[in-house]
């Protein structure tokens, strides 16, 4: 599976290199800067990719725009954004062109080698991973909308859904029945305006899509 990183931390980026090509990855290029990402995307046409938000010459907000252009230039085109900060507008307008194979990690929250790879690879296979902060952060933004009608239970079984956590461990994190966390989805869905049907990591997408656009 080919990767391509647009990373200005040269430790970061080479400790990515190296633990990818570990789990059996083709890292194809790393980047330094938004037109070097989009030239390598490219070059390489990457099965996943791994952007930071602030990138060199300003370091604010070049990676996810980078990103932006290179998923309007190739659609679809997976994107695992790994940060220490949360880009609330542009995080929304990422998310929201609805083609899936998005992920939003928080450097300092990633715990277990593990759960990055898995993150990474549901990405590329076109799911949607969210960090619990960072839904959570979203979701503040746009306290004004229907968003607001939730409970704080259904909060958390959403901020859980946007982890990409099945319905098994929601129930087995919250310590209630996998039944109540289906309730809870249906409330959830229902209280937004979105279809129940939705299932998997599409329906994150959907609530996030939703909320970007208000």
């Amino acid at each position: 599976m080919r990767v391509v990183i647009a990373e200005d931390n040269v430790l970061l980026s080479n400790g990515l290199e190296l633990l990818l090509t570990a789990k059996g990855f083709h890292v194809a290029a790393i980047t330094q800067d938004a037109p070097g990402f989009v030239a390598a995307v490219t070059e390489h046409r990457p099965d996943v990719t791994i952007v930071d938000v602030r990138l060199p010459p300003a370091f604010r907000d070049e990676g996810i725009h980078a990103a932006i252009q290179a998923r309007r230039r190739h659609p679809g085109l997976p994107v695992l954004v790994l940060s220490q900060y949360v880009e609330q507008q542009y995080a929304g307008e990422l998310i929201s062109d609805g083609r899936g194979g998005i992920g939003y990690l928080l450097k300092d929250r990633v715990s277990r080698v593990s759960e990055f790879i898995d993150a990474l690879r549901r990405v590329a296979a076109g799911g949607t991973v969210m960090d619990a902060e960072v839904i959570g952060q979203l979701l503040t933004r746009h306290a004004h909308d229907p968003i607001a009608a939730l409970t704080p239970r259904e909060r958390e079984v959403l901020a859980l859904m946007a982890e990409g956590k099945d319905n098994a461990t929601i129930a087995a994190r919250l310590v209630i029945t996998e039944n109540a966390v289906h309730k809870h989805i249906g409330n959830v869905f229902a209280k937004l305006g979105l279809s129940p049907a939705d299932s998997g990591h599409r329906r994150v997408l959907a609530v996030l899509t939703y909320l970007s656009r208000h």
